[in-house]
């Protein structure tokens, strides 16, 4: 093959392996563009699903005046809905702390109280979802709870970050309270080394 030609050779062949790369670069962000957009989707409609659950029980209540026993709440269960004002916050509250829970709404800590029950109210959540708006938050500023049996309302007294292990934040505590906790710092990328902690006490 002559001079010229192998340049010309491997110069279609450069072309020709760029655009490949070009298009499969762009099919793959087209994919997880597509995925994420589906996550969101799928979120948005289970929070209004659960709005919706939540106000029918809400109806249910009123007329036979019974709640859920505590101890029959599973993993995933709709115990109610979590709202800050200040924030424009507005999210379904579920029972547990796994991935998929999480990934749909706020979850209820296992081993503290029960939304609408006296006590602390442990409940985490994702920073890059629905507690990223909690990196806004001050003392004064009011939480409300809503369940099928009523609405608490409370105010955040103090705020604090932790290390990950550390769960006295989550203390019984006689008095009716609610402990919010998601990761900080809010823009880490990657596991986050600390935990952002909001308190609040019923009003």
């Amino acid at each position: 093959m002559i001079p010229g030609t192998e340049r010309r050779f491997f110069e279609v062949h450069s072309l020709l392996l760029l655009r490949w790369t070009r298009n499969l670069l762009f099919l793959l962000g087209a994919l997880a563009i597509s995925y994420v957009g589906l996550m969101l989707l799928h979120a948005r409609q289970f929070q209004e699903v659960a709005n919706s659950t939540l106000e029918q029980r809400m109806q249910e209540e009123e007329q036979r005046k019974e709640s859920l026993p505590g101890s029959a709440a599973k993993e995933g269960d709709l115990l109610g809905r979590l709202e800050i004002p200040q924030l424009g916050m507005k999210v379904a509250i579920l029972e547990g702390t796994t991935s998929q829970t999480l990934a749909v709404g706020v979850g209820h800590i296992k081993g503290t109280a029960l939304p609408g029950e006296q006590g602390n109210i442990g409940i985490a959540g994702h920073r890059d979802t629905y507690f990223r708006a909690l990196k806004n938050i001050h003392p004064g500023d009011e939480i409300r709870i809503q369940t099928s049996t009523g609405l608490s309302r409370y105010m955040v007294n103090k705020l604090q970050v932790v290390a990950p292990e550390d769960v006295s934040v989550l203390a019984y505590s006689a008095a009716s309270a609610i402990t919010l906790v998601t990761c900080y710092p809010f823009h880490f990328i990657g596991a986050a080394p600390q935990r952002f902690v909001v308190h609040a006490h019923q009003v």
